[in-house]
């Protein structure tokens, strides 16, 4: 095995909370440095990172790095990248990739100049259930398609839900359940077809806009509800739901075939089952585990992320050898890809 790759992680969120612990749990990667506007020395010195600075440019300016991870809030993706790719790192950027086309636009246009290994962070593409789903599509086991289903409901936006005001709930900094969960769904049907959809339809609602924290009241000006129908070329149609404010945490993604359906569900992403049903039976299908599945006591987003990281890596190494099915790296194209149809259904600044 090779050395190590010394990476800066931009963000103190999800940053600290699922990369961090992620990263520092792989053998191929050290944490040497954090940037966050105001977190970063508080964190640093809770986690015993030395180098700590208030922004990805100043990070970049000191310290050595071989790679970055964007873990900033959606707003900042597009400059943190953008400064990173000059600066010759090799870049994994948190999605939502960016707040409009036109800057996922550049930034893919920044990763060819700088000619450096670069993905997006869509872990869940790397879940067991996933994979052995991809697997069944690949094998043609569910031939023909004729839909897919993603469907994604949580409590965490009801109206009684108290949330503490911020960027989440402001349109023009890419806040809402579009960026943060359609956006996977959107990723998950088109790796899962191996293309991009020729139409899409769709609309973002919000149900709650007077919302409450500590401080009272605030008007969330983003989307609680985020819906979308995409239709591919080998007529494939599939439906995207994301809801926040339903009574119940559930999760389906299936596979609807005219002789046979896959179905991958649980109350989320990381409590997740698979099942074959057809007009005899219906089988729970297992799936391999994560090799890294011991890291799941962390949060259940760090197995995945590890096993996405593993592809970083080979990305970064320069490796020809094709992926497992169900394991590609997702990139900077998948990325404009979603955000092509995010726009489509009305989240952009």
């Amino acid at each position: 095995m090779s050395g190590s790759f010394r990476v800066g992680i931009v963000g103190s969120g999800f940053g600290a909370s699922t990369h961090l612990p992620a990263l520092r749990a792989h053998a191929r990667f050290e944490v040497v440095a954090l940037a966050s506007p105001r977190n970063a020395a508080r964190i640093g010195a809770e986690q015993r990172i030395e180098r700590t600075f208030a922004s990805c440019a100043e990070m970049l300016a000191g310290c050595e790095l071989d790679a970055v991870v964007v873990a900033s809030p959606p707003f900042a993706h597009h400059d943190d990248v953008l400064a990173a790719l000059r600066a010759g790192k090799h870049v994994l950027c948190e999605k939502p990739f960016a707040l409009d086309v036109a800057q996922a636009e550049a930034m893919i246009a920044a990763e060819g100049a700088a000619g450096t290994a670069c993905a997006i962070a869509h872990e869940f593409r790397f879940r067991p259930e996933r994979i052995a789903l991809a697997e069944l599509v690949g094998n043609a086991h569910l031939d023909p398609i004729r839909e897919i289903e993603y469907t994604q409901l949580m409590g965490f936006l009801r109206a009684k839900e108290m949330r503490p005001r911020g960027w989440w709930f402001q349109r023009a900094r890419g806040g809402g359940v579009a960026g943060a969960m359609l956006s996977h769904a959107i990723d998950a049907s088109n790796a899962l077809l191996g293309m991009v959809p020729v139409a899409v339809v769709g609309s973002l609602r919000t149900a709650n806009p007077q919302r409450f924290d500590a401080d009272g009241e605030f008007t969330s000006e983003v989307d609680d509800g985020a819906f979308a129908l995409l239709r591919y070329a080998n007529g494939v149609v599939t439906r995207l739901t994301v809801d926040g404010t339903t009574a119940v945490n559930a999760f389906t993604f299936a596979v609807h075939g005219e002789t046979r359906t896959a179905v991958c569900s649980g109350k989320a992403f990381a409590d997740q089952r698979l099942f074959s049903v057809d007009d005899e039976e219906t089988n729970e299908l297992e799936c391999a585990p994560s090799r890294y599945a011991r890291f799941a006591a962390i949060n259940g987003n760090v197995p995945p992320m590890m096993e996405l990281y593993d592809a970083w890596v080979a990305k970064i190494e320069g490796s020809t050898d094709a992926p497992a099915i169900g394991q590609a790296l997702p990139s900077f194209a998948d990325a404009l890809a979603t955000q092509r149809v995010l726009a489509a259904v009305g989240y952009g600044s």
